[in-house]
């Protein structure tokens, strides 16, 4: 089964950790508004296919990256917990603030389209087709749907 939704904007709570993705790609990056084509979101639980390349955005890539590089492994003693989460973040930790804001940037763009369900693509902003891990076949869905309207 599958959807096709047009006119992308209605903001949804699809994050628990939203205001704090806001808050770190605004204090790090700011926000960015990419070009028109074709988005891709899942996460790691919903595999999908493309014959060509598209732009993929994980949905659960904060989660990972926050579990795998900043907290794994940390003491539950809270003050040697922070020393070394502070020094992941700090020497060497550009890198995983960079990345961490690209993750987070990824949430906030699903959250500003409004997508509710993944897999989800989404094409020139303005069109959407959930639960179709195939690209190719979404496109070919949106195609008919394009060529169907007056």
């Amino acid at each position: 089964m599958f959807t096709i939704r047009t006119t992308l904007a209605s903001p949804v709570r699809w994050h628990r950790a939203l205001p704090l993705a806001v808050s770190i790609v605004t204090a790090l990056a700011g926000t960015a508004t990419r070009a028109s084509g074709v988005l891709v979101f899942t996460d790691r639980q919903h595999p999908f296919r493309a014959s060509s390349p598209v732009r993929v955005i994980e949905l659960d890539a904060p989660e990972r990256l926050l579990k795998s590089e900043l907290v794994a492994h940390l003491s539950t003693d809270p003050e040697q917990a922070a020393a070394v989460a502070k020094q992941r973040l700090g020497h060497g930790g550009a890198a995983l603030q960079k990345r961490l804001v690209t993750a987070y940037q990824g949430v906030v763009e699903a959250w500003g389209l409004g997508i509710t369900k993944i897999p989800a693509v989404v094409v020139d902003r303005q069109y959407v087709v959930y639960g179709v891990p195939d690209v190719d076949r979404a496109l070919e869905l949106i195609e008919q749907y394009r060529s169907a309207q007056p």
